[in-house]
């Protein structure tokens, strides 16, 4: 069976419509999907289910509430909320794991919870490489690649870019096996001083989407050869402030819907074929 890539849409930045509204502009707009949390709500969690069994479309959710004073606190909450997330049927759960001031051991405590949920569910969970949290830097993921083989990520490479400060050049084995390992795509591009230029159209920023681009094409040949049978892309481009804006105005300087939906048809094209 082919690989199927499914471009999503992220609900972040559309916080403001209602739900409905949002779902009718991003099926509109071709999106196959969305990347959101589980609403809190329990009309607009039916209302949600409901539009993307209709429509044939599909769901990635997101775990990024884990709360706790102390690290048992902390992981109860983590578990608590994957099966929360669980329950649409996502294709994967994308996951803000653990925390950069956690040891490495609690760190990998909780990526090894998100496996054993995983082998009870069948539910993948693929925890995103954020900052603030374990995956945050390319040195820290690297400890956790070695202590656990099936740890799946999220490749959000606009956090490490802006980590290290470069175009992680000095990182090319982690990158590699970052790569490998990769269920899901956040194609946001980030550059050296920040997590997101503010507009991946524009020819200044011609050098970093290239080196995005070369990176996701390496992800896309890794997972078809893997045999992965659905592989999400989430345009994460955000809105202000992640977005920047004019001083004194607090305006953003470019539409973030506009962005995302330039990323969808590039990336749509691009991968016509895959």
């Amino acid at each position: 069976m082919e690989m199927e890539i499914k471009i999503l849409s992220p609900l972040w930045g559309h916080e403001h419509l209602p739900l409905q509204t949002f779902l009718d502009k991003i099926r509109v707009a071709g999106y196959h999907g969305v990347d959101t949390w589980v609403p809190a709500d329990e009309d607009n969690r039916h209302l949600l289910y409901n539009y993307l069994q209709r429509h044939e479309m599909f769901i990635v959710t997101h775990q990024y509430e884990a709360e706790g004073g102390t690290f048992k606190a902390f992981s109860e909450s983590f578990v608590k909320n994957l099966y929360h997330c669980a329950e649409p049927g996502p294709i994967l759960i994308n996951s803000h794991t653990g925390r950069d001031y956690f040891s490495i051991q609690q760190n990998l405590d909780l990526i090894n919870m998100a496996q054993e949920f995983s082998a009870k569910t069948g539910v993948t969970v693929a925890h995103e490489t954020h900052r603030g949290r374990s995956g945050y830097s390319p040195q820290m993921i690297a400890e956790l690649f070695n202590l656990q083989t099936d740890f799946l990520i999220t490749a959000d490479f606009s956090h490490w870019v802006c980590v290290t400060e470069s175009m992680l050049q000095n990182f090319s084995s982690i990158v590699d096996e970052a790569i490998k390992r990769s269920r899901h795509i956040h194609s946001r591009v980030g550059f050296e001083q920040g997590s997101q230029v503010p507009n991946p159209a524009a020819p200044e920023w011609q050098y970093a989407l290239n080196q995005f681009l070369n990176w996701w094409d390496r992800i896309i040949s890794t997972n078809r050869q893997e045999g992965t049978r659905l592989l999400p892309i989430t345009t994460e481009f955000g809105p202000a402030p992640y977005m920047p804006t004019i001083p004194f105005t607090n305006q953003p300087v470019a539409d973030q819907f506009g962005i995302n939906c330039f990323m969808k048809d590039l990336l749509a094209e691009r991968y016509r074929s895959v």
